[in-house]
């Protein structure tokens, strides 16, 4: 029998990550060959993987990187079965030595197959699940390019991306923030503009409805009625509409009985009222429509124009679960 020594099971437990035990086995087995044991690590890895292949892998690390000139940056999902598995410090490393390498490459596709110590990330996938003994994968991947990109990781649970137009001064400070808006708030699109009429329609409908069912069980209480928007987004709010809402304002004013000389004074808020009410979806949905997290006062729109000429050109978000 092929005498192993502790450096050698130290060797291939540093390359594989493997258990001091399993590593011994495996050099024993493959009678002191390591790319042997390597091997047989890895078999073991697939027929561990193929047992669990049915089990719901929701536990994990959400991991964000940027390249170090920031104009890349990539945000993903490595998921596990157990919370346990999912902050230990060794599948912590592996999702950040996952994320490094995804900087390399625009698609889930091209990631999985790329090289990682001699096997593509995929077979280091099935590797690690024979180690740890639970199913690993690759739940979620998303990239942003751009002149700057920053990121945020929210307790390894959600990660976040944003690209600029420039790398201005402070973009560091802007891209981390936009980044954090999107990991709290959950923005989906980056504003009213690209949404599509149907969906807005189709959504106000049901929003509407919503309302109108939740009316009847307050009025039944003797509770006060929640506003029934006749608008969602800003998609709606065409200069006709804006118009009938001032002309209503005005409306309002005089039958109030306040005198015609104060009105410029008081119509702005009573507009920004209105298009507040009637702009619910774009503040659920739209990046740079919603309130800023750090100033409730100010839009996300109104804080990346104090940093003068620069937009926001994308963004992308994941999230365990």
């Amino acid at each position: 029998m092929t005498k192993i020594t502790a450096a050698e099971v130290n060797k291939l437990r540093k390359a594989t990550g493997a258990g001091m035990m399993d590593c011994k086995k495996a050099l024993v087995e493959a009678e002191g060959d390591f790319d042997k044991a390597i091997d047989i690590l890895r078999k073991k890895g697939q027929k561990v993987a193929a047992k669990r292949a049915d089990r719901e892998s929701t536990e994990g690390a959400a991991v964000a990187k940027v390249n170090s000139d920031n104009t890349s940056g990539v945000a993903i999902v490595l998921g596990c079965e157990t919370d346990f598995v999912g902050k230990n410090e060794n599948f912590l490393s592996l999702a950040n030595q996952l994320a490094e390498i995804a900087l390399n490459h625009d698609s889930k596709d091209t990631f999985l197959a790329a090289d990682f110590g001699g096997m593509t990330v995929a077979e280091k996938l099935i590797e690690q699940t024979g180690v740890i003994g639970e199913k690993l994968d690759l739940k979620a991947f998303e990239k942003v390019v751009a002149p700057y990109v920053g990121a945020y990781v929210h307790i390894n649970k959600i990660a976040a991306v944003v690209g600029l137009s420039a790398n201005v001064e402070n973009a560091a400070t802007l891209s981390k923030d936009l980044a954090m808006q999107v990991a709290s708030m959950g923005a989906t699109s980056l504003s009213y503009k690209d949404f599509d009429l149907d969906y807005v329609a189709s959504e106000t409908e049901a929003r509407i409805a919503v309302i109108e069912k939740e009316n009847v069980e307050l009025a039944r209480l003797g509770k006060t009625l929640k506003n029934v928007p006749k608008y969602i987004s800003m998609a709606q709010l065409t200069s006709e509409v804006l118009a009938q809402a001032e002309e209503e304002a005005k409306a309002q004013l005089k039958a109030e009985g306040k005198p015609e000389q104060i009105w410029d004074k008081i119509l702005p808020g009573k507009m920004d009222r209105f298009i507040s009410d009637n702009t619910t979806l774009d503040k659920e949905q739209c990046l740079l429509d919603q309130n800023f997290i750090k100033d409730e006062k100010s839009t996300v729109a109104k804080y990346v124009a104090s940093y003068g000429e620069i937009e926001v050109t994308g963004f992308k978000r994941v999230t365990l679960g």
